[in-house]
């Protein structure tokens, strides 16, 4: 399993929540040869969501181009201090990784 994400998320001035996450993948393009010559299989993050109280504030569908351990930032309206975001990303093996934080 991949290594938690960073997330943060903070209230702005303005009212917006401001998201900003660190995620921890290889993002394989399927492209790439290895030292013996082979293909490196695809491996990359395919869809992402985040949540806040049960509603979907970002969904996003990603593919090989997306680089390495990719950075997300990101603006919605609505957020609390205190009230949980969960992100949730599926990578094209099924793989799946699952981290929240409370927005401060």
């Amino acid at each position: 399993m991949a290594d938690p994400m960073k997330i943060r998320a903070n209230l702005q001035a303005d009212g917006k929540v401001l998201v900003k996450v660190l995620m921890s993948h290889t993002m394989e393009t399927g492209q790439r040869k290895d030292s013996g010559g082979k293909l490196v299989p695809a491996h990359y993050i395919q869809s992402v969501t985040v949540t806040h109280n049960d509603k979907t504030v970002l969904s996003a569908q990603w593919g090989p181009a997306v680089s390495k351990n990719p950075f997300l930032g990101f603006r919605f309206s609505g957020g609390k201090k205190g009230d949980k975001l969960i992100v949730k990303w599926v990578d094209n093996k099924g793989e799946t990784r699952t981290d929240e934080a409370a927005i401060g």
